[in-house]
């Protein structure tokens, strides 16, 4: 079992980037007097950090204590270090660094939080390790759709829920906002419905429709709005949606900033030496020990499930899947091996890793309650790509042709 300070630690720190790397650990007193009141105030109960993450993850579910999130924030650095050093290693392109991917994984605990379900998933760490990654993949991906997107499109599909948040977050007044919310309201009916689906990159609004949009807008104003306000301009409802896009830009994606600007000061903040996580101790090294068994039993499980589904295709579905993984034959040398027809074997291939596949789906959701779309799925058939390989390796190693 851990020792207590481990555990204070472990929820009261958090990581400090120095030029785009890990650099140290920095602690926050708050946080550190709260999980070590508690470890004073109950000196039978547990050191184990899972026992500890479920507790705070209870606390932040009911609101019953007011620094529940942020010792969670602490407690999931870990993963969320993970996550931006295997990102920002994938996309050797792309314009974020490091401390970008780490401020965006960090974002995304919130999610993580509401999603975990301690009664399907007993390591909170555990599963934010495994669905990170999609997170950050999904956000980077509609980052993506929406920087491609012009004004016009986005506020297409923008909903109202959406923009009336995206509106409030810009700190707008009530007033502005149901003004904003009208022209867009306008803009939503005399334009965007007119342009065709699935077009992201809308024409420019004529000015003849900027006039139209500002008369509908002009004459809703007294029935759709509490307040007196002024007629407008087809300028100014032109420069409402353009600030309207771009609020909405803000909120789905706000602007990456290095969370080195976290503010330290001699009354709130300590630091101390941690090891680096992105030393060559693997992430599992980074998690409790108590949590270990707990984990390669999951694993364990999934393993199991995935051997049992394997085992319960037909015979010449294994002996393709064998051929093909373990001896490295072309679909055509298969043919040749088995005297079958090229797309029966083609069929074969696919019919047997979809079946893998939905068994992993299928465990995936019922013990880990990881939730399941197109990047789930993705990361999964990677998953079972690598354990066919693994399952036949130990011959592919000796094999030679």
């Amino acid at each position: 079992m851990r020792p207590r300070q481990d555990i204070t630690e472990m929820f009261s720190t958090f990581v400090q980037l120095e030029k785009d790397k890990f650099g140290k650990w920095l602690s926050d007193r708050k946080l550190r007097r709260s999980i070590q009141n508690c470890l004073n105030s109950s000196p039978e109960v547990t050191n184990s950090e899972n026992f500890w993450a479920l507790y705070w993850h209870k606390h932040w579910q009911t609101q019953s204590h007011h620094l529940a999130k942020m010792h969670l924030v602490a407690y999931l650095q870990e993963p969320c270090y993970w996550t931006a050093s295997k990102t920002v290693a994938k996309f050797t392109n792309s314009q974020h660094s490091l401390a970008d991917y780490f401020q965006m994984a960090n974002a995304e605990i919130e999610t993580i939080l509401k999603d975990f379900k301690a009664e399907k998933c007993s390591s909170l760490k555990a599963y934010a390790i495994m669905a990170m990654p999609s997170r950050l993949r999904d956000i980077l991906r509609q980052r993506q759709e929406a920087d491609l997107c012009t004004n016009w499109a986005l506020l297409r599909k923008v909903s109202k829920k959406l923009l009336l948040e995206a509106l409030s977050e810009a700190g707008l007044s009530l007033a502005a906002i149901a003004q904003y919310r009208l022209a867009w309201a306008c803009f939503k009916e005399l334009y965007v419905q007119k342009q065709p689906s699935g077009v992201d990159k809308l024409p420019e609004p004529t000015r003849q429709l900027w006039e139209a949009i500002t008369d509908l807008y002009n004459r809703e104003r007294f029935n759709q709005l509490t307040q007196s306000t002024k007629q407008c301009t087809s300028e100014t409802i032109e420069k409402w949606l353009t600030q309207t896009a771009l609020y909405v830009r803000a909120y789905l994606f706000p602007p990456v900033k290095s969370l080195n600007t976290f503010k330290q000061d001699d009354d709130t903040t300590i630091t101390f030496d941690v090891p680096d996580p992105s030393s060559d101790s693997s992430i599992v090294d980074m998690i409790a020990e108590e949590d270990m068994a707990t984990r390669q039993n999951q694993i364990s499980q999934m393993f199991a499930e995935l051997l049992n589904s394997l085992h319960s295709l037909d015979v010449k579905s294994q002996q393709v899947l064998k051929l093909y993984y373990q001896q490295g034959l072309t679909q055509q040398q298969i043919v040749q091996e088995l005297q079958m027809s090229q797309p029966t074997i083609s069929r074969k291939l696919v019919k047997g890793r979809e079946s893998l596949l939905a068994a992993l789906v299928k465990w995936s959701q019922s013990t880990l309650n990881i939730p399941v779309n197109s990047n789930q799925i993705k990361d999964m058939s990677i998953l079972l790509e690598e354990w066919l390989r693994n399952q036949y390796g130990e011959h592919n190693m000796n094999h030679t042709r």
